[in-house]
Order: C-alpha cells, then structure tokens, then sequence
C-alpha cells in the first residue's frame, strides 16, 4: 500500500530528528528518552533509592534512562499492554493496568515498598480526528491520575504527557487538587507543532 504524503513526510522528518540520531547513537530505545532526561535535570526527579512506576513503558526508553540513576537499592516497574525487550533491573508487566488483577501484579512485585514516582508518557493510537483523539488522550491522562492516586507515598511525584486541547484546563486544576505543586514543562525534545507538554506534580498529599 502506497504511503501518504504526510506519512511520507513524518518518516522523513523522523530520520532526519537530531533526537532519533542521538538515541540510535547512544543505543536508546526511543527519542522519548531525551524529553525526560530534561525534565530529570531541571526537577530532579530521579534519584538514588526510590521506587519508580513507568506506566505505558513500551518501547522502554524511560524505563532505559530512569534505570541507570536508581541505584542498587532503586525498583522500576515497568507497565504496557504492549510487549517489550527485557531491560535489566526493570520489572516488566505486560497487561491493561485498568484490571484489577495486573495492579494487584504490581503491588505483589513491589511487596509493599512505597512508590515515590509514578511517570506516564502514554499516548492513544491517532485516528486523525482531533475531538476523538483528544478525548483518547485525556482518558488515558485520567487512568494516569488514577493510579498515582492509588499507588504513590505520601509527597510523591508524578509526571504525565497530556495534550492541550478540550480538557487539559480540567485536569491541570484536577492534578493540583492533588498535589502540593504542579507545573507545565516543554521539554526541547517535543516537536514544536505537537500539542503535547507534561505535567509534573510534587508532594502529592496523600
């Protein structure tokens, strides 16, 4: 089948991304990663120690990045309903974190350690129509919320993509109900023309 022209020129552009090239480069699994990496240096996310939730992992570029500054006594949890390669130091779950049964996997892994960050890079299948696809978005935004909610210690943080759009005003102000602050980062690494920024909260209030 014969590629559209804007697949076409998203193929294009994505070989051509400096961000693609850096990632091949230093053996990342994704460009996602450098979006992290610069929130991480702005906000300090990771650290030595803690317990990290990375939902929406696959391909693992994240879960690649956030592994190598846990340390030994660090736990990365790793959840999509996607497949993924096997990282060393991550535990994989492959499942729809919306059923019980793969949370109860996730708190059975964890044996009960507290979970000081909750990351979530999820994004829907686009189908090209911007109202449904924003609405995919935000209920994936919502499930997010959800869990953090659910998993998080006390004054834990949590840092998610969400899309701007019919919304975001809700959610941002549904986020900061929760949290003790909560601000908009735009990391480089996104595309300008994307809609897309991340939210990240600190302190969640339990």
């Amino acid at each position: 089948m014969a590629r559209t022209k804007s697949s076409t020129q998203w193929m294009q552009e994505h070989f051509d991304d400096p961000y693609v090239k850096m990632a091949q480069a230093q053996g990342y699994r994704s460009r996602a990663v450098f979006k992290l990496k610069e929130i991480n240096d702005k906000d300090n996310l990771l650290k030595s120690g803690i317990n990290v939730v990375d939902l929406g992992a696959a391909p693992g570029g994240w879960s690649q990045f956030a592994r190598q500054l846990l340390g030994k006594n660090g736990r990365l949890v790793a959840l999509d309903i996607l497949p993924m390669e096997p990282l060393e130091g991550v535990d994989m779950i492959i499942g729809d974190f919306r059923e019980e049964s793969v949370l109860h996997e996730l708190y059975a892994v964890l044996n009960n350690a507290p979970i000081q960050l909750v990351l979530s890079d999820m994004a829907p299948n686009m189908s090209g129509n911007k109202s449904t696809d924003q609405a995919r978005a935000m209920y994936l935004c919502e499930l997010a919320l959800d869990t953090a909610k659910t998993v998080l210690t006390k004054n834990g943080n949590f840092l998610v993509k969400v899309f701007q759009g019919e919304g975001f005003e809700v959610y941002f102000k549904e986020v900061g109900q929760a949290f003790n602050s909560v601000v908009i980062r735009k990391p480089k690494a996104s595309r300008p023309r994307s809609n897309e920024v991340y939210i990240l909260a600190k302190g969640f209030k339990g």
